[in-house]
């Protein structure tokens, strides 16, 4: 690109904004569109004509109200009615092999549903101080135990 060139096209850039800028500056104060000035019931009318439900400030509070105290209604009956919980308990034989970790073990724990999460397990164990106990073997295992009384079958 020649130095004319480059000239011309930097004055084409000047010119541009020039006109951008008296546009912005020297125009119309605010947007032109319709200059039809709409009433409050003509909007609803046209906005309801589309699909739209329009409700006052004190209507829309009046629906809030009503819903909660409907939700309030039905978790009061939820309590009322009590329904037969019955435990179910996992039981497992859980092999243990020479090299296994607290994570193997809890990790087939998890899997086995007898304890909800496998790293939790892990750092009691850890916690306890048993991780390097881990004893090879099979166990029986429930989801009846306790954490702690799972640790003290299988690790020393």
């Amino acid at each position: 690109m020649t130095s004319k060139s480059m000239r011309s096209f930097a004055g084409g850039l000047v010119v541009a904004a020039g006109l951008c800028g008296a546009v912005y500056f020297f125009g119309p104060g605010e947007a032109t569109g319709t200059s039809e000035k709409l009433s409050e019931d003509e909007i609803k009318e046209s906005l309801a004509s589309e699909g739209y439900v329009i409700h006052s400030e004190k209507e829309w509070e009046d629906q809030i109200a009503e819903a909660q105290s409907v939700k309030d209604k039905a978790e009061a009956e939820k309590e009322t009615v009590k329904e037969p919980t019955e435990k179910i308990t996992y039981r497992t034989v859980l092999t243990v092999s020479k090299g296994s970790t607290s994570i193997d073990v809890g990790k087939n724990l998890q899997r086995a549903k007898v304890i909800k999460n496998a790293n939790e397990f892990s750092d009691a164990v850890e916690k306890k101080g048993k991780a390097n106990g881990l004893r090879p073997g099979t166990y029986v295992v429930d989801s009846a135990m306790t954490t702690e009384k799972i640790i003290s079958i299988i690790f020393k």
